[in-house]
């Protein structure tokens, strides 16, 4: 019998937890009988400060298919997903968040796709934005066009994590044992045949986001430093055309000055040609202070994640 193994990280989740238990082990029990297949479920408590990890002590008491992971401190998802993914057994690993946001009814199309159809993994990707701010729609469309422009992580617009991959691809993903993970750019970045499932966007069965527009403003930016060199070679193309420009301003000051008698501009344009060209400097140092504090995070070697207990 083959075992579908599911990650599911979990964070202040107590209020939607029940629902998603209810929801998993039915479509389990379904695909058991369906197709002969054994379900793992991985749950990852990354430091809820709620009932979470009650609840996961209390599930993996009463059913033998749910093993817990909890993090002695908050290390975030990317953390959650690879501690998860390293302690999955089955010949098949999902991956899936626990607001039913990703429906566990699709894990049997999934499944299909991957032994029928030969697929090493099976994602998915919502077809609409229903219900989700327009600006922050414009931005994470904005986002997945750049990104895929200056790298080659190679990320479907409106991608979720919710994934059913085959044991090589997940081995693949935890060779890449990188301390600043982007698992979006991972899953597209080891390649693969993927297939894509859409489906129109979900609310959340219950809870809140834990994603604010500023997480997810630094989480894109984690995802285009750890995926793409693009920022430095524009801070590089940026000083060689302040350089030019500079030449280009000098020799306008000094033909009107020679030819034409004008006097040189004085302090309010010099004022504001320093502080143009000083953000210019501090940006493309900020830029590539950016990589620096990457490289600093990655020599230390610290784990990526700290388990307290498990089960």
């Amino acid at each position: 019998m083959s075992t579908i193994s599911i990650v599911v990280p979990c964070y202040n989740e107590q209020e939607v937890l029940p629902l998603f238990y209810k929801e998993i082990t039915r479509v389990a029990d379904e695909m058991k009988a369906a197709h002969d297949v054994d379900f793992e479920l991985v749950f990852v408590d990354d430091g809820s400060r709620d009932g979470t990890l009650a609840l996961l002590r209390q599930m993996s008491s009463e059913d033998a298919r749910v093993h817990y992971l909890s993090f002695s401190r908050n290390f975030g998802k990317e953390a959650a997903i690879y501690a998860g993914l390293s302690h999955t057994t089955g010949e098949y690993v999902g991956l899936m968040d626990a607001d039913l946001q990703d429906p566990p009814a699709l894990l049997e199309e999934m499944y299909l796709g991957i032994v029928r159809d030969g697929h090493d993994c099976v994602a998915t990707c919502r077809s609409t934005r229903k219900g989700e701010p327009p600006i922050r729609s414009f931005f994470a469309r904005c986002f997945y066009r750049l990104i895929n422009k200056i790298s080659k992580a190679n990320i479907v617009d409106g991608a979720r994590d919710f994934r059913l991959m085959k044991r090589v691809m997940v081995d693949a993903i935890l060779s890449m044992a990188e301390y600043n993970r982007f698992s979006k750019g991972i899953f597209g970045w080891i390649g693969f045949d993927i297939h894509w499932i859409s489906y129109e966007n979900v609310e959340r069965a219950a809870g809140q986001t834990k994603w604010s527009f500023w997480k997810l403003f630094l989480y894109s930016l984690e995802g285009i430093v750890a995926f793409s060199t693009a920022p430095l070679a524009i801070a590089s193309i940026m000083g060689i055309f302040f350089c030019f420009l500079a030449f280009v301003f000098l020799c306008v000051v000094f033909v009107k000055t020679l030819l034409f008698g004008d006097p040189v501009a004085g302090y309010p344009s010099l004022i504001c040609v320093i502080l143009f060209i000083g953000g210019i400097q501090l940006l493309c140092t900020g830029i590539a202070g950016q990589y620096i504090a990457k490289m600093y995070l990655e020599t230390k070697k610290r784990p990526i994640y700290i388990i307290k207990e498990e089960k």
